[in-house]
């Protein structure tokens, strides 16, 4: 053993120094190192490049660590050794601010550690122009790093890829900018996405592709097209080389769909489409890509009462249509798809004659009449004139409400302005036809109080025809109150003294119903040569103010 110790340099080995070795083996995960020690050294083989290169019986240095571990063997690493050297080499031949070659050797918290010969560390934010999120991609791989800072005491470095990168786009920018031309297409990566547009990586010059020139049809944010990391071809717009922007678009790559659009879709075409929106007015049907058309509300049904889109059509949904109208210069279609059905007002004036006696139910009261269901989508109305013969109706709900079924004649028949008169009244005869076969001067009738006014008393008669008795023709005393003689609901007798064609009213006396024939000629005398307060006879101021007694609801 003496003599064993005596032929090694054990003794001059010391930690901290970097020695020669001699390669004794290679195995599968290191290498054996005779260092001259008590034993030999290992060292792994993810110190080295490339293994391959290493022979048994080479001659390597290592950095000796420590002469020996808890095993009795010394531990060495060639890695160590290169960058102690390769420290001093870099202190005497690097500055701040230089360029360098390296591997990336592993990942660590907040970065990378790069082999430049020693180790360096790159920031995450050094790595690229966008910070990356997967920094695992980067292990193994050589790039060009620029030297930020030098630490000769801490003996540290800290590089960057970025700004290589930087500095290449800058100059690969200044070229571009001369080069780009309107009308060019080029390739580009998506560098980032907005709600307005997207900004595109030129390879050194980033453009903007705003939202409105990515397609010819709609959409309502670039990301429902587009990418981050996406390759696309784009077309320059436009250039502006003072501000170094430009301007993209993607749809300029491809024709216009807009620019025969009046041949390819003449009016009066069938096409079929998609639903990409619905508004309150209407629905816009993608007929191609990039090419749409509104179907109005109203051109949706001829017969549904349909007051907004949605309660027949859905986003997505698939539908067909027929073209109504093309403006090619503001990019409108007009759509019907109530057109691909026959309209049922076409047939009216054949179902529904001048004349014909027809049936339906009350779907709607207004002021001025009723609308009158008679099929799905056909409404007849009915105006207040025309619901009686003998009555002033002011309201129909006076007569009618909604739901009741009735019995109407067809007046008239208007198919371009889809309406169709009828009348209730003229499923009766008129009993004022033949007012002078049912009452003469001189009867004696019986009828109920229906209306009191200041000036005299409504008296319903037979075939529910209105009776006036003015306030002179109650009794032989002044009266005052109306109502202090007569009340409503009460039956009374009275003799006819006029009968007024024109105002459908007949003019009674209950004073006169015992008067003998002499008497009754004097007192139909008198009335006749009666003027009331506004000059006429007293039978139409007592009509005129019923009207307006029946307006006021009294």
């Amino acid at each position: 053993m003496e003599e064993l110790l005596s032929q090694s340099n054990f003794g001059t080995l010391q930690a901290g120094s970097v020695i020669t070795g001699i390669i004794t083996e290679i195995r599968q995960n290191d290498v054996v190192v005779d260092i001259g020690g008590k034993s030999e050294g290992i060292v792994p083989h993810n110190e080295f490049l490339d293994i391959s290169e290493l022979q048994i019986g080479q001659e390597i240095e290592v950095f000796l660590e420590k002469l020996e571990d808890r095993n009795g063997s010394p531990v060495v690493s060639y890695d160590k050794a290169q960058q102690k050297k390769n420290w001093e080499n870099i202190v005497a031949n690097c500055k701040e601010g230089s360029v360098v070659q390296g591997r990336v050797k592993a990942k660590v918290k907040g970065g990378l550690i790069v082999s430049v010969g020693v180790d360096a560390f790159m920031p995450a934010s050094q790595i690229d122009i966008q910070p990356p999120k997967n920094l695992d991609q980067y292990v193994g791989q050589t790039y060009d790093f620029k030297i930020l800072k030098i630490n000769t005491e801490r003996k540290n470095i800290v590089v960057s890829r970025r700004e290589l990168i930087e500095e290449q786009r800058h100059e690969k920018r200044r070229v571009l900018l001369d080069e780009v031309k309107p009308g060019v297409k080029r390739k580009g990566v998506v560098k980032n996405i907005t709600d307005y547009g997207a900004f595109i990586d030129l390879d050194g010059l980033d453009g903007l592709l705003h939202i409105t020139d990515m397609s010819w049809g709609r959409i309502s944010h670039p990301s429902e097209m587009l990418k981050v990391g996406e390759e696309i071809e784009v077309m320059i717009v436009e250039v502006d080389r003072d501000r170094e922007r430009v301007s993209l678009g993607l749809k300029q790559c491809s024709s216009n769909p807009w620019e025969n659009i009046e041949r390819k879709f003449p009016v009066g075409t069938r096409v079929h489409g998609k639903v990409v929106n619905l508004v309150n007015y209407g629905a816009f049907i993608e007929i191609e890509q990039g090419v749409e058309g509104l179907v109005h509300v109203s051109e949706l049904s001829w017969t549904k009462r349909i007051s907004k889109p949605s309660e027949v059509l859905k986003v997505g949904q698939e539908v067909d249509a027929v073209i109504l109208g093309v403006n090619k210069d503001e990019q409108k279609i007009s759509l019907g798809v109530r057109q691909l059905d026959t309209n049922p007002w076409d047939m009216v004036r054949h179902n529904y004659p001048v004349g014909a006696r027809v049936r339906g139910k009350v779907r709607n009261l207004t002021n001025f009449g009723a609308f009158v269901e008679l099929e799905e989508g056909i409404d007849g109305m009915v105006h207040v004139s025309d619901m009686s013969w003998t009555r002033r109706i002011n309201h129909p709900g006076e007569v009618l409400k909604k739901g009741d079924e009735v019995e109407a004649i067809v007046l008239d028949v208007d198919p371009d302005q889809q309406r169709i008169s009828l009348g209730i009244k003229q499923t009766l005869d008129d009993p004022w036809s033949e007012i002078d076969r049912k009452y003469r001067i001189g009867d004696i009738v019986e009828g109920k109080v229906t209306k009191i006014t200041n000036f005299g008393a409504f008296v319903e008669l037979a075939d529910e025809i209105d009776g006036l008795v003015h306030i002179s023709q109650i009794g032989e005393d002044h009266i005052e109150k109306i109502k202090d003689v007569l009340k409503v609901g009460q039956t009374v007798s009275a003799r006819v003294i006029k009968i007024d064609r024109d105002e459908r009213r007949i003019g009674l006396s209950i004073k006169a119903a015992s008067y003998d024939p002499a008497q009754l000629q004097a007192e139909i005398s008198a009335f006749d040569r009666m003027k009331g307060p506004s000059g006429g006879s007293p039978l139409q101021d007592m009509n005129n103010l019923g009207d307006l007694l029946d307006q006021a609801g009294q």
